[in-house]
């Protein structure tokens, strides 16, 4: 790879001010060598309900699609809400079904939680959806980490080396992936 640097979009499904999974995405982004840049994307919760009518000239969306596009990889972390995941994310993920942003792009999937399953059911429809959208993903591209109560300390800081490691080695295999390209 050249001295460029690598840009990974990142994408937490939680509004929520604390969230663990924007947290996640935090300590992910501390674990990055020296040339690649993760940038949290915000503002998800702006972009209107999906329409495949109101595709044209809307500013959050396409903003939001040149984030998406402008990346190498994405990383996405989500909670578990009612067994699946959060609307305002799988919304945000509609907007980029017929512009193709995320189609052969790599993809990191993370799913976060309380209970002890770690959002399994949540990380298996953002799978499913990621699978539609043509993302570049094996068997190594997903992560759910249950008990996150236990491995962070109150202010967001993830304690745990066990979870530390892991979300090493997911960031390791996508920065090789998008250099495999």
């Amino acid at each position: 790879m050249t001295n460029k640097t690598m840009r990974i979009a990142a994408i937490s499904g939680s509004l929520k001010s604390t969230s663990s999974n924007t947290n996640i995405l935090r300590a992910v982004a501390m674990l990055a060598p020296e040339n690649v840049s993760i940038k949290i994307i915000e503002g998800i919760d702006t972009l209107p309900y999906f329409s495949p009518e109101r595709e044209e000239d809307i500013a959050s969306v396409n903003h939001f699609r040149q984030q998406i596009k402008t990346a190498e990889g994405v990383i996405i972390s989500t909670p578990e809400y009612a067994f699946g995941i959060p609307g305002v994310l799988k919304n945000a993920l509609d907007w980029l079904v017929s512009s193709g942003e995320l189609n052969e792009k790599p993809v990191t999937a993370i799913s976060v939680s309380p209970g002890y399953l770690g959002a399994d059911k949540a990380l298996a429809s953002l799978l499913l959806t990621l699978t539609a959208l043509g993302t570049n993903m094996h068997l190594t591209s997903s992560l759910s980490i249950g008990s996150i109560k236990n491995k962070m300390n109150e202010t967001g800081v993830v304690t745990d080396q066990q979870t530390m490691k892991a979300l090493e080695l997911i960031l390791k295999d996508l920065i090789d992936r998008i250099n495999v390209l």
